[in-house]
């Protein structure tokens, strides 16, 4: 079990740091009177130069490595050394980042020439998302056109460099709805589509500070990431946040006025900013910059969000209730007619007051002119799901089944009482893995074990999978077949 580190033992990495941080200027004066460093006159001849240079940084290298082990002894998380290799390519010293950001380049190169040469059209990429999304049209419409919007105004800044002058204002998506309609599904495949890095991230995580919980800056360090480290690319990628109804800051769910600050520091982003890509409290980061000081002053590496999609989304359920009382108060009358409607009913009737009166700053609303309600569920397109997306679960089970030999058919009004079932579990489209995993937990479990290669998945079987499971293991007539029944009814007596 790792010992905690003690005051005294913090106080002595902190001295330690200190000196080594001295040694380095010290090391780097050194290569300045030796002619090393940028301005100084140059040795003799170019391979003379090389070698010099080469054995002078390999001393300050090994130099640097002794402190940092010692420094670092603790720092990593369960006792673990953070070894210099961790932070330098011992082979060009420049930092492991930087070499893949350089090996991606290629790709990074084609997808934007992809951005380059954008030119869908609003139906092109609504009739993609048709594939893999059931229902949901009028979200899949408002996305359509806010990324052909966006993707063809920077198109237009890459070509014409003077159309970064102009103001523009960003087309950032709202999404309202329940969990398991496909938000997070759509958003998804537009980036794929697009050849764009995404990232997607629970708005609860972050803090305002940052230091307790993450700080919203580390979206766009993760996007940059995402994109293999490239910068050039990230800029025009998409970030997807959800839950974001979580952080209002008053009101609705009773949100602390913390939530405040994390929407200021959202929108900042959302607007046009620059973003160190060294976090504060990131220690490699930081011995990168360190480290670089051998080689000059070193590179501030930042990017902007100014073309940077932002799309955000929640199940604003208690809106669904304010709104309701809003619309059945003017409806004279007629107030409990709106006790019938679905949630969704009400979502798309939201306005900006109704936003602010829920706790979401009028700044942050503001910066998100795009907003679009997605539909519940109901049975009929859970079933769709399964029978038509490309993204159905159930191609899943029957990869699962192939791996063990075993061919899996599902008859329709089995898929029908799957998606009934799946409709009680209140949780859209995930409801129905709730459903499949209990169906086929079993199955899966027992069947590999057998000679079987055929399940036929029936009404019957899934009203009672363990009777079915029963029958098929019968009329298999296999010695593996009545091993593995036996062992079932015993754990039946038991």
């Amino acid at each position: 079990m790792t010992e905690k580190t003690s005051y005294s033992d913090k106080k002595t990495k902190t001295l330690q740091a200190k000196k080594m941080k001295t040694t380095i200027e010290d090391d780097n004066a050194s290569l300045h009177g030796n002619g090393l460093m940028a301005g100084a006159e140059p040795p003799a001849n170019d391979s003379e130069r090389k070698i010099e240079t080469q054995n002078e940084r390999e001393k300050i290298f090994e130099k640097i490595r002794e402190q940092v082990t010692g420094l670092f002894f603790g720092l990593g998380g369960n006792g673990q050394t953070i070894e210099l290799q961790q932070i330098m390519d011992p082979e060009t010293t420049m930092p492991k980042r930087r070499r893949k950001q350089k090996n991606s380049s290629a790709n990074g190169e084609e997808s934007i020439r992809k951005i380059h040469e954008f030119s869908m059209k609003p139906k092109d990429i609504r009739d993609y998302l048709q594939r893999f999304v059931i229902r949901q049209e009028g979200a899949k419409k408002v996305l359509s056109v806010a990324v052909c919007d966006h993707y063809n105004h920077v198109r237009s800044c890459i070509n014409s460099p003077e159309e970064n002058l102009r103001d523009y204002s960003k087309p950032n998506v709202l999404l309202l709805g329940p969990t398991g309609v496909g938000k997070t599904y759509l958003i998804r495949h537009v980036a794929k589509l697009l050849g764009v890095p995404f990232v997607k991230a629970d708005a609860t995580k972050f803090s305002e500070t940052g230091y307790v919980g993450n700080d919203v800056e580390d979206l766009i360090r993760n996007l940059v990431r995402n994109a293999d480290d490239d910068a050039k690319l990230a800029q025009y990628g998409i970030i997807f946040i959800d839950e974001i109804d979580k952080i209002a800051s008053f009101g609705g769910n009773g949100r602390d006025v913390s939530g405040r600050g994390v929407q200021v520091n959202l929108l900042k982003l959302m607007e046009d900013s620059d973003v160190n890509l060294v976090a504060p409290n990131d220690i490699t980061a930081q011995m990168h910059v360190m480290l670089s000081f051998g080689e000059g002053k070193p590179r501030k590496e930042t990017i902007n969000t100014r073309h940077i999609l932002f799309i955000v989304s929640g199940a604003f359920e208690k809106l669904n209730d304010q709104i309701r009382r809003r619309t059945a108060a003017s409806a004279i009358g007629f107030g409990n007619r709106g006790n019938d409607s679905r949630d969704s009913d009400f979502l798309h009737l939201a306005t900006t007051a109704d936003f602010v009166e829920f706790g979401i700053e009028p700044e942050f609303i503001g910066r998100l002119p795009v907003r679009v309600a997605c539909e519940q569920l109901r049975q009929e397109d859970l079933a769709q799901i399964l029978l038509t997306s490309e993204g159905s679960i159930l191609r899943q089970y029957e990869s699962d089944f192939a791996g063990y030999g075993i061919t899996l058919t599902v008859s329709d009004e089995a898929v029908d009482l799957i998606a009934s079932m799946a409709v009680e579990e209140k949780t859209g489209a995930r409801g129905l893995m709730t459903v499949l995993e209990k169906l086929f937990r079993d199955f899966k479990f027992y069947l590999p074990s057998t000679e079987v290669t055929m399940l036929h998945i029936t009404k019957e079987t899934v009203k009672n999978p363990s009777a079915a499971l029963q029958c098929i293991l019968h009329n298999c007539n296999s010695p593996a077949a009545e091993s593995v029944s036996a062992e079932i009814q015993g754990m039946a007596t038991r």
